[in-house]
């Protein structure tokens, strides 16, 4: 009981445990203005919804089991690498690290090691005035290849691009350059649908090689076939890794739904 305690207990006092719980004090204690008991209401509910469990793991699987991991050996001429896994180094940093979409990078580096592709082009280039990169993201990537044993004669940089329908379009003219009809294509499995409408839509035939899952069939069963209270209490409580897992799929169903909009996919 105690090891359950001091995991569930903390849940109310970080910010946003703390902050669904003062909504509910503030929404229990208003009975004069109605439309502020609306307003609560609407705010408590949207903050249960995007930070519970149930619907993080739904949307997030909803998007990453579309492409799972081949069973067949993957092989193409070249492999593209989408950017977003990079962080630069800047003070206090020594040199470029990883983030949570690190595992792309990684992905690549063991792919080419097993001699799935001859050649991989990284593909990013950055927005200066939200992330004062030094180098493209793109050149990250290599430095970080190359450290994992690539040789850089085997990476083709792409650092034009500022968005995923970029990545597609600059890649495209670099692929056709070298005769490339069909790629193999490695980025986060949430954001794998998007990355294959484009690509396809610039005319390649895709092999996807997805990484960095963030539902499992662990956890999927932990939190819809749960064999203890435990585990539905702590789905119950909105925390800021759940949220996290629904803001980044909302953010690929809103862009998949602009993109259409636009005829890029």
């Amino acid at each position: 009981m105690f090891l359950f305690l001091s995991k569930f207990l903390p849940l109310f006092v970080y910010p946003v445990g703390l902050v669904f719980v003062l909504l509910w004090v503030a929404f229990a204690l208003e009975k004069k203005n109605e439309w502020l008991r609306r307003i609560l209401l609407l705010a408590i509910l949207v903050l249960w919804f995007s930070g519970n469990g149930w619907t993080a793991a739904a949307l997030g699987r909803s998007l990453e089991w579309r492409y799972l991991p081949p069973e067949d050996t993957l092989q193409a001429r070249v492999m593209v690498v989408l950017g977003g896994g990079t962080e630069p180094a800047l003070y206090p940093r020594s040199s470029v690290e990883v983030n949570g979409a690190g595992d792309r990078i990684i992905h690549a580096a063991r792919l080419y090691h097993a001699g799935v592709a001859d050649t991989i082009i990284v593909s990013g280039g950055g927005i200066n005035w939200m992330d004062q990169r030094e180098m493209s993201i793109a050149e990250e990537m290599r430095e970080l290849l190359l450290l994992m044993g690539v040789p850089s004669e085997a990476v083709v940089l792409q650092d034009q691009s500022a968005n995923t329908y970029e990545d597609a379009l600059y890649c495209a003219e670099v692929l056709d350059g070298m005769g490339v009809e069909e790629i193999i294509l490695v980025t986060s499995a949430m954001h794998m649908p998007r990355s294959v409408g484009l690509f396809e839509y610039q005319g390649f035939r895709v092999i996807p090689a997805p990484t960095d899952y963030k539902v499992t069939e662990a956890s999927w069963n932990a939190i819809f076939h749960p064999d203890n209270a435990e585990s539905v209490l702590f789905a119950l409580i909105p925390n800021a890794g759940d949220i996290g897992t629904t803001t980044s799929a909302l953010k690929e169903y809103i862009g998949m739904w602009i993109y259409s909009l636009r005829g890029w996919m």
